[in-house]
């Protein structure tokens, strides 16, 4: 292929890691079972129509890049453009109806243990986002998680979305800025959600090391999931 032409299934770079076995060849997951996604890396997780994903922040400190497809059908994602139009608001909260680009309800946001401050603005990081901010080299991003958890399971990405940053702290000031800021989770913070159609939900550890996002002083760090049948934890 022209390297000239944007494929946006092909990862940018080659990480130091195999998603292949982090759940099953498939997606399918284990109800009930709890899930490691190691720091830096990410998972697709197929998910059933009223089954419950539980995302867990053991360390307090990392954001996830959380995306959503519809399973059988992966035109149609969680957007968060989309998700901004039909909330009214750039912040999300508790019982929330996210939104697909085509304007369907896709997941809702059922609780949240933590503060509440997460981001619905920002597109995942991507190795000419590292460039930028001075990367020698190529470094771990979301993008390329994303791309590479889909490729796991046997699908190509056909577009990378704006991701729903998990714990992700973005202030923005009456003017209209904003900065990047350390996460105000804790240790064993969670947020559940509820799939609301057949889903993959694919989940970033996010490795950003070179902005406060991850927290200041410390690594990016592990997450973990599980999924439940609805009224079962």
């Amino acid at each position: 292929m022209d390297p000239a032409i944007y494929d946006p299934s092909v990862p940018d770079g080659l990480g130091d890691h195999d998603t292949q076995d982090l759940i099953s060849k498939t997606g399918d997951p284990e109800l009930g079972r709890r899930y490691l996604i190691p720091a830096r890396q990410g998972c697709a997780v197929r998910i059933k129509a009223g089954q419950i994903l539980t995302l867990y922040n053991p360390k307090g400190n990392q954001v996830c890049d959380f995306f959503a497809l519809i399973d059988g059908s992966e035109s149609e994602f969680l957007s968060m453009e989309h998700c901004r139009t039909a909330l009214g608001r750039i912040y999300v909260r508790e019982c929330d109806v996210l939104v697909t680009n085509r304007r369907r309800p896709l997941v809702e946001f059922v609780e949240d243990s933590s503060p509440g401050v997460h981001d619905i603005l920002i597109a995942c990081c991507d190795h000419h986002r590292y460039q930028q901010l001075g990367a020698q080299g190529y470094h771990d991003n979301c993008a390329d998680n994303f791309r590479r958890s889909l490729l796991a399971i046997g699908i190509k990405a056909k577009h990378v979305p704006s991701p729903f940053n998990v714990w992700m702290n973005i202030p923005v000031s009456l003017e209209g800025d904003y900065s990047w800021e350390a996460p105000v989770s804790k240790p064993g913070d969670f947020i559940r959600l509820r799939a609301l159609e057949d889903a993959i939900f694919v989940m970033s550890a996010c490795p950003q090391d070179m902005t406060p996002v991850n927290g200041i002083g410390v690594e990016p760090a592990e997450l973990e999931f599980e999924i439940n049948l609805e009224g079962t934890d």
